[in-house]
């Protein structure tokens, strides 16, 4: 039975990690399993297949995704945290991932990882909660799909190209983190040598799908705790 589907926020633009770009993308899809998040890349830019596709990368990732509307083809790719909480058993598919690095990240997820859900291309980018992985890597069944945003027909269904995984909603976060106060300690940490001086969302800004050290994501969470700087 089609189930809604999800979109991620993904690509960051020239401007900022957050301008719409070719690495991120977000679309709602159809997914007899689940909701589907449209996350990931809106042009297939081959930044090395092989690259970053080690198994075991990281146990914690940064997921982008759309919360405000936008179409995309038609499609509406919104997808937001809250939409997330509203399907079923608070799980969906990570979908539309069209950027090959963020592709292999998806590919290195491994089950119960954590993975913060990140509001992008809006007001106030930002992490809103927690996901964990549910079910790791399988085929993106939107690559198949003519009517989609994120076909792909160079993709066969003998050797596809894109995956995706099943995320479940853990808890919202204790206040939203913006990216704005990420950018402040960013800056701050890349000076001092704190846990953030090499955080991707600065440093490889258009990926979607991002890794986390143990370190960033333990430093962000510790931001819960306090007011923003």
């Amino acid at each position: 039975m089609p189930k809604p589907r999800k979109r991620l926020a993904g690509a960051a633009g020239p401007a900022g990690p957050d301008n719409k770009g070719p690495a991120g993308k977000r679309t709602k899809t159809k997914n007899p399993a689940g909701a589907s998040a449209t996350m990931g890349n809106s042009s297939p830019e081959k930044t090395s297949a092989s690259k970053d596709s080690g198994k075991n990368l990281s146990n914690y990732w940064l997921m982008k995704s759309e919360p405000e509307s936008r179409l995309e083809k038609g499609v509406d790719v919104k997808f937001s945290i809250e939409d997330l909480k509203a399907q079923p058993k608070q799980t969906a598919c990570w979908d539309g991932v069209r950027n090959y690095q963020a592709r292999n990240f998806l590919r290195a997820m491994k089950l119960e990882q954590e993975a913060f859900f990140y509001h992008s291309n809006c007001k106030e980018p930002g992490i809103a909660g927690l996901v964990k992985i549910v079910k790791e890597a399988y085929p993106d069944h939107t690559q198949f799909e003519k009517n989609n945003p994120h076909y792909d027909p160079s993709s066969k269904e003998d050797n596809p190209k894109w995956s995706m995984v099943d995320v479940q909603f853990v808890r919202m976060m204790k206040r939203y983190i913006t990216l704005a106060e990420l950018k402040t300690h960013y800056q701050a940490h890349k000076t001092t040598g704190g846990p953030l001086k090499n955080m991707a969302l600065f440093t490889r800004q258009r990926l979607s799908v991002q890794p986390l050290t143990p370190e960033e994501f333990n430093f962000i969470l510790s931001l819960e705790e306090k007011e923003p700087s």
